[in-house]
C-alpha cells in the first residue's frame, strides 16, 4: 500500500513533539525502520541524543509513542489520501488460502501503525501480527524474519523449514534481509527499487506489480514447495 503522505505527516509531528524543533529533512524511507528514519532525522536535522545510548533510546521510545498516536489520528485519511496496490487485497486473499500458509508482515513500520494501515484496507483478518516483524524491533529485518519463522513454529506447533518461507517486498534491503534468513523472495517493483535493481539484489522472482493473482501463487507455491505438498 502507498501511504507516504500520511507518515510523512505522522512523522512530522511526532518529531515535532519529541525534540522541538520542526522535521525539515526527511531520510530515504525505501527498506528503513521507524527506529533507522527517527535516528537518520535526528542527525539530518541537527538534533542530538545527549552523547549517551540511553538517551537516544529514551528520544526512541518517545518518538515511537507519539508515532502512533499521530498515526492514529490520521487514520481516516489512509483511504482518502493513501491507495492499495494493484491486485495486493487478491493477492493476500488467495496466498493466505494455500494449505499450510502462515501469513504475517515483515515491516519498517511500527506495530500499532501496521496494523492501521492493515485495517484500512481491509487486510488485517490475513495476517498473524503477533508473529509478525516492526520498525521499533532492535534486530535488523534478516534477524526479525528468522525470529518470526520461530514464533510461528511455537504458536501453531508446526516445523517450518527454512527454505518454506517467502518474503514478499520492494526493496533491495529487503532482499538482502530474506538471503540472510534463508527465505525466498519475491520482490515486486511497486517503491523506488526498479525491476533491474530488484534482480540485481538477488531476489528468487520480480514482479512489476501483484495485479495477476495466479503469478503471485504461482510463485509462492514453487519458492515455499506448497503445490509439492498437496
Amino acid at each position: 500500500m502507498d501511504v507516504v503522505r500520511v507518515s510523512r505527516e505522522a512523522y512530522a509531528e511526532a518529531f515535532r513533539r519529541v525534540t522541538g524543533r520542526p522535521l525539515v529533512a526527511l531520510p530515504q524511507q525505501a527498506g528503513r525502520s521507524d527506529s533507522e528514519i527517527f535516528f537518520e532525522s535526528l542527525a539530518l536535522n541537527g538534533v542530538s541524543t545527549g552523547g549517551s545510548e540511553q538517551g537516544g533510546q529514551d528520544l526512541l521510545a518517545r518518538y515511537t509513542r507519539e508515532l502512533a498516536a499521530a498515526f492514529s489520528a490520521r487514520r481516516d485519511l489512509l483511504t482518502r489520501n493513501g491507495r492499495l496496490l494493484p491486485g495486493a487485497l487478491q493477492a493476500a486473499r488467495a496466498t493466505a488460502g494455500l494449505p499450510g500458509v502462515i501469513q504475517s508482515v515483515l515491516t519498517g513500520t511500527i506495530r500499532p501503525n501496521a496494523a492501521e494501515k492493515l485495517s484500512a484496507f481491509g487486510l488485517a483478518d490475513l495476517f498473524d501480527l503477533d508473529i509478525g516483524g516492526y520498525g521499533s524491533d532492535v534486530y535488523p529485518k534478516g534477524s526479525q524474519l528468522l525470529a518470526s519463522r520461530v514464533q510461528a513454529e511455537e504458536k501453531y506447533r508446526v516445523q517450518i523449514a527454512v527454505g518454506a518461507t517467502v518474503y514478499i517486498a520492494d526493496s533491495g534491503r529487503d532482499v538482502e534481509a530474506a538471503r540472510i534468513a534463508g527465505a525466498g523472495c519475491i520482490a515486486v517493483a511497486s517503491g523506488r527499487s526498479t525491476v533491474g535493481d530488484l534482480r540485481s539484489a538477488g531476489a528468487d522472482v520480480v514482479l512489476t506489480d501483484l495485479s495477476d493473482t495466479a503469478e503471485v501463487v504461482k510463485a509462492v507455491e514453487r519458492l515455499t514447495g506448497v503445490a509439492a505438498s498437496r
